[in-house]
This record gives C-alpha cells, sequence and structure tokens, in this order.
C-alpha cells in the first residue's frame, strides 16, 4: 500500500481498494496514524507563533532571534542547545512559555539548568507557564517543573505550587519541593526532609535546611522530636543514626544539644564516639554563635 507518512491520493485509495487482499481496517488505521501527525506537527507549529506572539516582536530582528532559537533549542545537539540559550542576545525577550516548554522536555541536566536559569531571570509567569508540567501525568517532566519552580523564589504562585509538589506520588518530586520549601522557611516541608536523612537520599542538603529552619521558634522543637523518634526507631541501623546526628548538629538550641551528650554514651560505639566528637565541636563554638543560635 506504500507509505501514507505523506497521506494518499484517491487514485492510491482506488488501488488499494482493488487488492483482493485489501483490509479495509488497515487502510483506516494508516489514514488514522498520518492525521494524528499532520495534527501534532501543526499543534507545534500553533504553538511556536503563539510563543513568538507572546513575546509582542515589534521588529524583524526580534521574531527572527526568536525563531532561530526555537531551531536551535530543538537540535539534537545538547551542547548547541545549552549553548543557544546562555548566547541569546541581550535586549531580545524570549516569551516565557517558550523557555518553559523546552525546560519541561529538555532531559540533558546541563541544558535543563541553562534553561532553569534563564527561565528564572526572564520575567514574566514563569510559574504559570510551568502549572500544567506540574501536574502532568509524565513523572519527569513534573520532576523537571518542580526544579524550576524551586529556582524562582519570588515567584508568584511558586510556594504554592511546591506545597501541592509535597503529596505527589512520586518520592523525587517531593524532595526537591521538600528542600525548595524549607530553604523559603515552611514547615510543612519538614517530615519529607526528615525522612531525606533517614533513607539517606541527598541527607547532608536535607539537615541543612533542617537547620535553618530551626531557626523559626515554632519549628526547632518539632525537627528535634522527629529527629529523636527516628532514632529509637527500632529499624534504625548505625548509618541510620549516625546520619540523624548529624542533622542533630545543625539545629539551633538546647534541647539537640543534650540529646547529643545522651548519645554520646550509646550502647552503639560507632554512635557513641560520632555523638561525643559532635558534642566536642558544639562546645568549641564562640560564646557569639551560641548566642546567635539561640536568638
Amino acid at each position: 500500500m506504500g507509505d501514507l507518512t505523506n497521506g494518499l491520493s484517491l487514485k492510491q485509495i482506488g488501488r488499494a481498494l482493488e487488492d483482493p487482499a485489501f483490509a479495509p481496517s488497515a487502510l483506516v488505521g494508516d489514514l488514522i496514524r498520518w492525521t494524528e501527525d499532520r495534527l501534532a506537527r501543526e499543534q507545534e507549529l500553533l504553538e511556536r507563533l503563539r510563543a513568538i506572539d507572546a513575546s509582542a516582536p515589534t521588529g524583524w530582528q526580534g521574531v527572527l532571534r526568536i525563531v532561530e532559537l526555537m531551531r536551535e533549542l530543538n537540535s539534537t545537539s545538547a551542547a548547541r542547545r545549552q549553548q543557544a540559550v546562555l548566547a541569546r542576545s541581550e535586549g531580545v525577550s524570549v516569551p516565557t512559555e517558550l523557555l518553559a516548554g523546552a525546560v519541561l522536555t529538555e532531559s540533558d541536566p546541563h541544558v535543563a539548568g541553562a534553561l532553569r536559569w534563564a527561565l528564572a531571570r526572564a520575567g514574566g509567569d514563569g510559574v504559570a507557564a510551568l502549572d500544567a508540567g506540574a501536574h502532568s501525568e509524565d513523572v519527569d517532566i513534573r520532576r523537571r517543573a518542580v526544579l524550576a519552580i524551586a529556582e524562582m523564589p519570588e515567584a508568584p504562585g511558586a510556594t504554592a505550587l511546591l506545597a501541592d509538589a509535597l503529596g505527589d506520588p512520586d518520592t523525587t518530586v517531593r524532595r526537591h519541593a521538600a528542600l525548595a520549601l524549607g530553604r523559603r522557611g515552611v514547615a510543612a516541608a519538614v517530615p519529607t526532609l526528615v525522612g531525606m536523612v533517614v533513607e539517606g537520599s541527598n541527607d547532608v542538603d536535607a539537615a541543612e535546611v533542617l537547620g535553618t529552619l530551626s531557626h523559626n521558634p515554632g519549628c526547632t522543637d518539632r525537627i528535634t522530636s522527629a529527629l529523636v523518634d527516628e532514632l529509637a526507631a527500632p529499624t534504625a541501623d548505625s548509618a541510620t543514626r549516625i546520619r540523624l546526628i548529624q542533622a542533630l548538629v545543625e539545629l539551633t538550641g538546647s534541647t539537640a544539644q543534650e540529646v547529643l551528650r545522651q548519645l554520646a554514651h550509646d550502647d552503639d560505639h560507632a554512635v557513641a564516639l560520632v555523638a561525643s566528637a559532635l558534642v566536642g565541636v558544639l562546645e568549641e563554638r564562640s560564646p557569639q554563635d551560641q548566642a546567635d543560635e539561640g536568638s
């Protein structure tokens, strides 16, 4: 029957119908696929034109630059895509929708980082452009959306979207959201951050963010209690307890320090050694440091 990717003429369809071995369902199926492909290409073109229109171009140079950027972002070369983002001309407004769409589809980590950087500095409503991605059925798209939103701390609506992401079924999405929210001082991130320390996933970053959150008077006791509960859990092995101890040392307040002093006499020799060493570090801190932590 030939290749239907470019469509069939009526004459070709007539010849197919005269073939005794012809199955009508095969022709219909091929026509459906051809039509779907054509619609997808036209939808992509429509979205590109809308992205250009959204930038409110006032001259041909701006339009042509955006068209060229679109072409470069579709390159098969990751290096070329990254260069296109980093070398975009100053004074040429790049549509937020264009950058957001590229962020959500980019798989190369270096290019993705450059795109997030550009999107965070592009102005416009980048969070709104990422909203659909944050609720996509594709988990990779949701991960990219949350990472991009995390780099726009001042953008309206960013915190609300990240808070929604704390309930995402994907662990990675929840962890990205928790780190970003914790840096914003949102206490709702505490359970996820503590879980990251327990599981050993980005536990150093999680512990640092918990330390930042502990400067909020309402969070200090909550974080300390959560870490102590995990230390006493029957399933906590030596490595897990040591990670929890390292998180405790990041916290402000006297309660965490007292817990560390008690753990310096723990039955687990490795845990006791680490706790004892960290108690020594705390005691060597200057009085000014201690005053700052208690304020």
